[in-house]
């Protein structure tokens, strides 16, 4: 678990925080002792001292008013025996003891214990409530941020263990703005951002941290595997990439090849759910010589059936697909290739009869129909029963015009 460090700042941890936050947006790379700040803190930077403060109180490690904070303000009533320090030092002991048998979660907890005594005791200064000379003066307080920066790092080992990765960096940069010398803090800050693929941070603190300690075998273990994790970023993102830009060139290479053949498609607002089928040239879906394929439905609107055909070649003719589709297990009589005629709707809300030896490329070129949402439709009827079908379909089609 981490050590106090030998050198320990000033007892104000308020004011330094606001002093960080008061920094440029380019000053961590010009003082290189800390590691970039969260989003959440960065965007304090261009806030009002009033407005910086109002923020900070609302986050625990730099709250002043504690009367609206149920954890701290419990800790008031606390009934313990020693000093805050004692007390403090007391936590992070148990605390230790739950990280080695692996309880994070109460060691967590009991770091947080302690780190919330310990700012009490701050707090009771910054408002005058108690003086430095009292209870051990100048050394007592150094002790208490001794504590307090070690609890934070251990608590950040905790939630790395845990996988509060964010909340992991949010306690080692608090530390470090007690110590910016703190190895620890920038080993767990760069192992928590790398957790979470933000490797120039994760880069950033784990060169501040090899700058202070350059044989450190844990900061050099996260510099192998930034390396290592940019690389297969850096692999992704070109993979990525390379699709995006084959996508654009089959999408447009389609484009190209429906008009050219004159075949009218339309989008309506709510298309069907489809997965993997759409319009594609096979065998190559780049090249303009290849053929088109088109996703068909066959509807059997007197039966409230269907059919789905994923691929239906433009050089292929609708028998080619009604004499392994057709009989259908539902109706082995009225249904079979010699007994039905086939209809597809045209652009204007017509009919037209579709030949069963009739490609279906001469059909979308020739007989004034469309593809709507990337799917051909076919109705299937039977013989016998097509001419009342059709005639009820122009009745209801007239209606609709009508209205």
């Amino acid at each position: 678990m981490a050590a106090p460090s030998e050198e320990i700042p000033g007892p104000d941890l308020l004011t330094q925080a606001i002093n960080s936050f008061s920094l440029p947006s380019d000053s961590t790379a010009q003082d290189g002792t800390t590691p970039s700040l969260p989003p959440a803190m960065a965007a304090l930077r261009n806030k009002s001292a009033d407005e910086i403060l109002s923020d900070l109180n609302k986050t625990p490690l730099f709250m002043t008013s504690l009367e609206e904070n149920d954890d701290l303000e419990a800790l008031k009533a606390l009934a313990y025996e020693g000093t805050p320090l004692e007390v403090s030092t007391g936590f992070k002991e148990r605390g230790n003891e739950s990280f080695k048998e692996r309880g994070f979660k109460d060691a967590k907890e009991f770091y947080t214990k302690a780190i919330n005594v310990l700012l009490l005791e701050v707090r009771k200064r910054q408002k005058g409530e108690k003086k430095t000379e009292e209870e051990g003066g100048e050394e007592e307080v150094k002790r208490e941020i001794a504590v307090l920066e070690a609890c934070l790092v251990n608590r950040a080992a905790c939630h790395l263990e845990l996988k509060n990765y964010r909340s992991c960096t949010l306690d080692c940069g608090s530390a470090l703005r007690i110590n910016p010398g703190n190895v620890k803090a920038f080993y767990r800050s760069s192992r928590a951002l790398l957790s979470l693929d933000r490797i120039p941070e994760a880069d950033d603190a784990c060169a501040r941290g090899l700058a202070l300690d350059p044989e450190n075998k844990s900061l050099r273990a996260v510099a192998q595997d930034i390396i290592k994790r940019n690389a297969q970023v850096a692999a992704k993102k070109k993979a990525e990439l390379e699709r995006e830009q084959k996508r654009r060139v089959e999408e447009v290479t389609l484009k190209a090849a429906l008009k050219a053949r004159g075949i009218k498609t339309r989008q309506t607002a709510q298309p069907p759910e489809m997965e993997d089928a759409r319009i594609q040239l096979v065998p190559d879906h780049a090249d303009p010589t290849s053929t088109l394929a088109f996703p068909t439905v066959l509807l059997y609107p007197l039966a409230l059936e269907s059919d789905f055909i994923k691929e239906f070649n433009e050089t292929e003719t609708l028998g080619h697909h009604l004499d392994y589709i057709l009989p259908v297990p539902w109706d082995k009589v009225l249904y079979t290739p010699k007994r039905v005629e086939c209809y597809m709707e045209t652009i204007t809300g017509g009919l037209v009869k579709v030949g069963r030896n009739v490609t279906l490329l001469k059909i979308l070129t020739t007989a004034n129909v469309e593809v709507v949402d990337g799917v051909a439709r076919i109705f299937v009827l039977p013989k016998s029963k097509a001419e009342g079908w059709v005639q009820e379909f122009k009745r209801k089609k007239a209606a609709e015009k009508v209205a």
